[in-house]
């Protein structure tokens, strides 16, 4: 299996999770705030 030395990480601003970078999110890595649709959604409803 190989393994990544190193990815960034962040925090998830819903469940306080550390989350590693993905490919996916290489075009727009600093305007990432969640580590899931699970956690975006979560957020929102706490909004209304």
């Amino acid at each position: 299996m190989h393994k990544k030395p190193y990815l960034p990480e962040k925090i998830c601003a819903t469940c306080q999770r550390p989350f590693s970078w993905r490919k996916k999110w290489q075009a727009n890595w600093e305007e990432v705030k969640y580590c899931s649709h699970a956690c975006r959604s979560k957020n929102n409803r706490k909004r209304l």
